[in-house]
């Protein structure tokens, strides 16, 4: 399974940079460019992510799978047996490298930095379009990040590559270390590592707010800054919790099998460790349904028992008018000591929806005349070319209450917006599986690094009305 070049260009359709399409006529990569930007002149708000390219003269039908970063879009062609899931992997593989050498990814930032763009391109992709090195560790070997120094060196006419290849000067060669994902002879005056368990909840609410939909999945991400090779034990007080693993190559998954306890020689820098699936306690959701008279037409204990209580409750109110509409919204956090932040609630009005008029409140006060008190830091705003009204909180502390209330107006009769709210949120310092790091055991090197680890929590939930 091979795919059949990459293809980086502006927001303007045009290209920036392209890998070599050496078993491809030279007219084959321009067909995928026009594709795309017919497809964006069609429908510029929503392209499939796979767009089908029509046969020309010798060269056969084939699909173009792109992903839009910032302000460019990079083009991966596949064509023949080839799964568009495996392109969109090495897409993103190539854009976490990008991440990786300059900070963030941009067309400016890459039309600076060209040669480096180029030499990525070379060694993340053979010529017969397997993916080749995607290790950063590794990549930083053979290609030097941009920095001012190098741009020094390459403009007074030094071989600066030759030499490392070479293994003297600045590097001891790439490829050296035994250790496929870890450079050799790596020193750090302070030696730390850092755990961060990202946990994102997605869930589907329904116009009882029942919960027909509740999943948790996280990711460790690791940044690490240690001294040498060390070799590390990462053990959890409830391991039980974590299913469906996925871990990064350097985790010797016999031990974690066996006693569940990650053991690995981490990379360097910033990598994810681990990635999971929250399984709640089976024993409490068993106890949960025990004494209750399930219904027909209630999922499978197996599908119920991963439900995740939701953070907060809404209650939508909206009536429909011939011409407009009414609606309260009022929503209630569930957290007793963490504050829910960055809030954002989205409702589609629909087709021709117009003259908003909302009122954000706190705790649903309002005046002697019965209108709402601000909330402070709420704020609400309509996006008149999508017809979608935002309400915004910043901070919603525990256990507190926040209202929404107005009106709209429409242009045609029998308004049709949306039933259902977007909702996305932020939880610092909270995890929904309650994941805990019992201790992390360090053999190999003498010294006592720094350890630190944090949890966060983020969540789009949907709820109808």
């Amino acid at each position: 399974m091979a795919i059949d070049g990459l293809i980086i260009v502006d927001n303007t359709g045009r290209p920036i940079i392209q890998s070599g399409f050496r078993s491809t006529p030279p007219s084959y990569p321009l067909l995928h460019i026009d594709a795309l930007n017919n497809a964006l002149a069609k429908t510029p708000g929503d392209v499939d992510p796979v767009i089908y390219v029509s046969p020309y003269n010798t060269v056969s039908a084939a699909a173009c799978c792109h992903v839009k970063c910032g302000d460019i879009r990079i083009l991966c062609p596949v064509s023949g047996d080839v799964d568009p899931l495996f392109a969109f992997s090495f897409i993103q593989a190539f854009i976490d490298i990008l991440n990786e050498y300059f900070g963030s990814v941009s067309a400016a930032t890459l039309k600076d930095n060209f040669d480096v763009v180029y030499q990525l391109l070379e060694e993340t992709l053979d010529s017969g379009g397997y993916p080749l090195t995607t290790s950063s560790n590794a990549l930083r070997d053979i290609v030097l990040p941009p920095s001012l120094l190098t741009k020094l060196l390459s403009v007074a006419g030094a071989n600066i590559t030759s030499s490392i290849n070479s293994g003297s000067g600045l590097g001891s060669g790439p490829f050296s270390s035994p250790i496929p994902w870890r450079k050799a002879g790596l020193r750090y005056a302070s030696n730390e590592i850092y755990f961060d368990m990202v946990e994102e909840l997605k869930a589907i609410v329904n116009r009882n707010g029942t919960t027909l939909l509740s999943t948790v999945r996280g990711t460790i991400e690791t940044n690490c800054r240690l001294s040498g090779t060390p070799d590390c034990q990462l053990s959890f007080a409830n391991p039980q919790v974590l299913a469906d693993c996925a871990f990064h190559p350097c985790v010797r998954l016999k031990r974690w099998s066996d006693s569940k306890i990650l053991s690995f020689i981490p990379p360097d820098g910033r990598f994810v460790l681990a990635e999971y699936r929250y399984a709640p306690n089976q024993a409490s959701a068993s106890a949960r349904f025990s004494n209750t008279t399930v219904p027909a037409t209630t999922p499978p204990l197996n599908l119920v028992r991963d439900h995740v209580a939701l953070p907060f409750t809404l209650k939508p109110a909206v009536e429909l008018e011939g011409n407009g509409g009414n609606f309260n919204i009022t929503l209630t956090s569930r957290l007793s000591t963490r504050n829910i932040e960055n809030l954002v609630a989205e409702l589609h009005l629909g087709e021709g929806a117009g003259g908003i008029k909302c009122v954000t409140a706190r705790g649903g006060a309002a005046d002697r005349y019965g209108r709402g008190v601000e909330g402070v830091g709420a704020s609400w705003a309509f996006d008149s070319n999508k017809k979608i009204l935002r309400w915004e909180i910043p901070l919603v502390s525990p256990s507190s209450s926040w209202s929404l209330r107005g009106s709209f107006t429409t242009l045609i009769p029998a308004p049709r917006p949306s039933h259902a709210m977007q909702i996305r949120f932020e939880i610092q310092s909270h995890t929904f599986s309650a994941l805990k790091v019992e201790q992390l055991k360090m053999t190999g090197e003498v010294y006592k690094p720094y350890k630190g680890v944090r949890g966060r929590s983020v969540g789009k939930v949907e709820w109808r009305w």
